[in-house]
């Protein structure tokens, strides 16, 4: 399968993820260039999807359905693996932004949506910051090489945020190097080291959380405090 990123608006991004005939589009706000991509690679748009029903996600989704005839999977909870051209992308639950967030995996990557960002993480309008936890704790348990895709570019103000909190963290200054307003995605091992909010079991960020007066006693509490810092 092969993946392809559009942008749309100041900073949304849009998938297509593709076989040799078949393809499916997430979060499709980029109507017009997605439908061009297509028609351009003689594919067939079979379905449409979303991370999570926020209208910014799910803004060109009626369209794509009536210029494609793409099949809506709008209860994505239900569809643990889809099978494209004989090969699987994994869907994951990932609560915590919203409690309908989902995230797409398959080969080396990750379709997160507003769950992880390169740099940072979605807000918590779930109100669930537990669940939010157990959503990210998965995340950084996949393989280091992992290539993050993310539904916003939010990488300089992320990285601007990260430098406030340790002016001295050289590898900001290469994660930023790295990146492409083109082409935006990071591998999870870098989000490892310059994400703050994956960095709560990471001594050098816990001694900046105890001179904050942040608790740091058990996991759950470090990421409470990582929480409350944005």
């Amino acid at each position: 399968m092969n993946i392809r990123q559009f942008r749309y608006g100041s900073d949304n991004f849009s998938y297509l993820v593709y076989g040799n005939h078949s393809a499916l589009v997430i979060d499709g706000g980029a109507v017009e260039s997605i439908l061009d991509f297509v028609q351009q690679n003689h594919l067939n748009l079979s379905w449409t999807t979303h991370t999570h029903n926020h209208p910014d996600h799910t803004s060109g989704t009626r369209s794509l359905m009536e210029r494609s005839g793409a099949v809506l999977l709008d209860d994505v909870f239900n569809h643990p693996n889809i099978n494209l051209d004989g090969e699987i992308m994994q869907v994951y639950p990932a609560p915590g932004h919203t409690d309908d967030s989902v995230v797409f995996h398959f080969d080396r990557y990750l379709i997160s949506g507003d769950t992880l960002f390169n740099g940072t993480i979605g807000n918590c309008f779930s109100g669930n910051l537990d669940a939010y936890y157990r959503s990210i704790r998965f995340l950084m348990e996949f393989p280091p090489d992992t290539i993050v895709y993310a539904g916003h570019d939010y990488v300089e103000y992320a990285m601007s945020f990260a430098r406030l909190l340790e002016s001295d963290h050289t590898d900001i200054n290469r994660y930023l190097q790295s990146y492409e307003p083109n082409h935006v995605c990071s591998l999870l091992g870098d989000e490892l080291k310059v994400n703050p909010y994956l960095r709560f079991n990471d001594l050098r960020f816990i001694e900046i959380l105890k001179k904050k007066g942040l608790p740091v006693s058990t996991e759950i509490e470090r990421w409470n405090s990582v929480m409350s810092l944005g």
